[in-house]
């Protein structure tokens, strides 16, 4: 160990000697590695976050982590949702999966017509279907921090059952379109 130890602080002085050759191979590790670590790496704890709120019952800071990274078939959000309140209306996916790690706080899981108690520590795992609609409420008087985290599988079809409303949408949004099912068209309307 002792031999180890005092390798690194020859090999730490021996980089403060370095010849121009060295260092500039230095500088190009460094913009390399800073370049890696904007492309692969987030930190939930210093990432500007945005408030989503909308009276009476939404309210919750959070940020996609996953935007700017070189992630293409995964998503990563973090949520704050403030005590009494809910971070995003009851739902369902039709082709992406899901999954919650509750980091701080407790609330609940709104699922399937049950709630199911939360608390710091726990994982949720959401399968894409109608046999699963769920969403996270903040039961408690402190805030509920989480991960969601999902595939980014396109084209999607969300459904929110207490609404009756659904969103179509593809991957870079060429498509993003919002109705209610009573709201159908005739397949064969506008065709000539």
């Amino acid at each position: 160990m002792a031999q180890t130890l005092q390798q690194a602080a020859r090999d730490v002085k021996s980089r403060h000697h370095a010849s121009p050759h060295e260092k500039d191979d230095t500088h190009a590790m460094s913009e390399a590695t800073d370049r890696l670590r904007q492309q692969l790496i987030r930190n939930f704890d210093d990432i500007e976050k945005t408030r989503e709120e909308r009276a009476p019952l939404y309210d919750t800071l959070c940020a996609r982590l996953g935007r700017g990274t070189a992630a293409t078939k995964l998503g990563i959000s973090i949520d704050i949702v403030e005590p009494g309140k809910r971070g995003c209306p009851y739902h369902f996916h039709y082709a992406q999966e899901e999954a919650f790690v509750i980091l701080e706080g407790a609330g609940s899981l709104r699922v399937a017509g049950e709630m199911l108690a939360l608390k710091a520590g726990d994982t949720v795992f959401i399968p894409p279907g109608p046999a699963y609609p769920h969403q996270i409420v903040n039961t408690s008087d402190a805030p509920l921090k989480f991960l969601s985290i999902s595939t980014k599988d396109s084209p999607e079809v969300v459904e929110y059952p207490d609404s009756g409303k659904y969103l179509a949408y593809t991957k870079g949004g060429a498509f993003n379109g919002l109705q209610r099912a009573e709201n159908n068209l005739d397949y064969w309307d506008g065709e000539k």
